[in-house]
């Protein structure tokens, strides 16, 4: 692995530090690279590069990929601002492949305006998945903005912080005793609950579950 600072702009990678000659290219020259969303994991797109965007990836610390319909380089995101700051690299056991974990700036990676070129399930156009809690964090903002009264998450949302807060209070407690229990099964339960009444919390308070990742990357600095 090969790794960028974690800044907002992109930073030259030591080109000395990569084995860019070392990458199993095809019989074209080239390697699929997987750009994946450095805070909740989403797969964002795939391109493929060569030896010289390899390099120029490295040398500007943005992504840059190789055009096979025009024979070209082209930098993510030079026309449109989208451009994607890397976080780190990876390469996978044959040395075939390219993981490139960035930000994505605009958080839109597609050419559609979709943040995901991977947002087709069946010609239906859904969000693309990320960690666990960025997808439960998506489901409790979905049912924020179109209510129904069999679900739990609006009869929440209708009472709004008092009695969201005063759930996050009770499960806090319940954690708390689970813990001292050393019950592990029941502390991974209680956590859950906890989290879930939190995410509960941030959606009712229209703040991005990303916020509190960003916060987390600059505090792990």
């Amino acid at each position: 692995m090969f790794s960028s600072p974690s800044h907002s702009l992109g930073h030259a990678i030591p080109v000395n530090a990569v084995p860019i000659d070392k990458i199993a290219y095809d019989e074209r020259g080239l390697v699929p690279a997987i750009v994946q969303d450095y805070l909740d994991g989403t797969v964002l797109m795939m391109a493929w590069m060569n030896h010289d965007s390899l390099q120029k990836t490295l040398e500007t610390g943005e992504t840059w990929f190789w055009s096979r319909s025009r024979k070209e380089l082209w930098h993510k995101g030079g026309t449109s601002g989208h451009t994607q700051i890397v976080k780190s690299i990876r390469y996978d056991c044959d040395s075939d492949a390219l993981l490139v974990v960035v930000e994505q700036v605009g958080d839109i990676a597609c050419h559609t305006g979709e943040r995901s070129c991977f947002h087709q399930v069946e010609g239906t156009i859904v969000a693309p998945p990320g960690d666990t809690l960025s997808q439960v964090f998506q489901v409790i903002c979905e049912r924020r903005d179109n209510p129904s009264e069999k679900s739990y998450t609006c009869k929440l949302f209708a009472e709004g912080d008092n009695k969201i807060l005063k759930k996050i209070g009770e499960e806090t407690a319940e954690v708390i005793m689970a813990f001292k229990d050393d019950d592990k099964d029941g502390i991974a339960g209680e956590v859950g609950d906890l989290l879930y009444h939190t995410l509960v919390a941030l959606a009712h308070h229209n703040v991005d579950l990303k916020a509190v990742y960003r916060k987390l990357q600059e505090r792990r600095r």
